[in-house]
C-alpha cells in the first residue's frame, strides 16, 4: 500500500479574483505566476511567499479597496 502524498500548504481561500492593475489575487494575494507555479516551488519558497501575503493583501486593499467584496 502506498502512502498518500503530503498536502501542499496553500493560502488559497477559493476567491480567485485578480485585481487587474496589481495582478494579484484578492483572495490570497499571490500573483498569477505564483499561483501557476505553486506546486513547483519548494516548501521553503512557498512558506516565504505565504509569510509576505498578509502585508501584500493589506497594501492591495489600501490601493484598490473596491476590488474586495467585503
Amino acid at each position: 500500500m502506498s502512502a498518500q502524498p503530503a498536502a501542499i500548504a496553500t493560502p488559497c481561500i477559493k476567491v480567485c479574483v485578480v485585481e487587474p492593475l496589481s495582478g494579484l489575487c484578492t483572495g490570497c494575494g499571490r500573483s498569477l505566476r505564483e499561483i501557476g507555479a505553486w506546486t513547483a516551488f519548494s516548501a521553503d519558497a512557498r512558506a516565504a511567499i505565504m509569510a509576505v501575503l498578509p502585508a501584500r493583501l493589506e497594501r492591495l486593499r489600501q490601493m484598490a479597496p473596491d476590488a474586495f467584496m467585503d
